[in-house]
């Protein structure tokens, strides 16, 4: 893909799902991985992610430069919790865009939080990460995870120019790592990378996703 498809595009809604019903695997009974707290919930659901995209994630470290690693922030999240944020975000967008169409918001919505019945978190096959250095200080991206565009002014979207060198170079660093992994990225988040679900099958061709929205237990 070369524009920035939305995950509110029919065509992402449209790509078929067969589930391979892979497990969704806990991270940190894992071989040792930096697991961040900031998104943590009672549940420990944050910390799970399909085996595919652990073993991905476990490729792409590898790929670092020496003295930089991976940090897992946030990978399933539970259907109810992906809708709560969704309608959340966009409710906000409603009341600060009164002359917006329904579609219009949620396409705005779509840019930062996932529509709940696609949302490749539901299924266990995003992963949301940064970079840290071997002290576990994070490395500067330009802006913090989950920043949305509106308090970045579109400093969120991985290919943003109104950040510094430095940050763009460390994108590129975690772009290199997780693309040869075989993730792709959703453009208006440099954090979020996802393999198996509809957006990484549009991404790379794939006739059907492998993941779908699944519960936990």
């Amino acid at each position: 893909m070369t524009e920035i498809v939305l995950m509110s595009d029919p065509k992402i809604a449209a790509i078929p799902v067969k589930d391979c019903d892979e497990p969704l695997l806990d991270v940190r009974r894992r071989d040792p991985f930096p697991v961040d707290t900031r998104e943590q919930d009672d549940a420990g659901a944050f910390a799970h992610v399909r085996e595919g995209v652990f073993n991905r994630l476990l490729d792409a470290r590898k790929l670092l430069p020496h003295g930089i690693q991976l940090l897992f922030i946030e990978g399933y999240r539970p259907p109810a919790v992906q809708s709560f944020y969704f309608e959340r975000y966009a409710e906000r967008l409603r009341n600060d865009n009164p002359g917006w169409s329904s579609e219009q918001v949620r396409a705005a919505a779509s840019r930062f939080v996932s529509p709940p019945e696609i949302a490749p978190h539901s299924a266990g096959a995003a992963v949301d990460v940064t970079l840290v250095a071997a002290d576990g200080q994070e490395l500067g991206m330009g802006t913090p995870v989950d920043a949305s565009p509106e308090v970045s002014e579109g400093a969120c979207y991985t290919a943003a120019r109104n950040i510094s060198s430095e940050a763009r170079a460390n994108r590129q660093i975690l772009a290199e790592a997780l693309t040869a992994a075989g993730m792709v990225n959703y453009p208006t988040e440099w954090w979020h990378w996802s393999y198996g679900d509809r957006y990484w099958a549009l991404a790379t061709g794939a006739g059907h996703a492998i993941y779908g929205p699944r519960e936990l237990g």
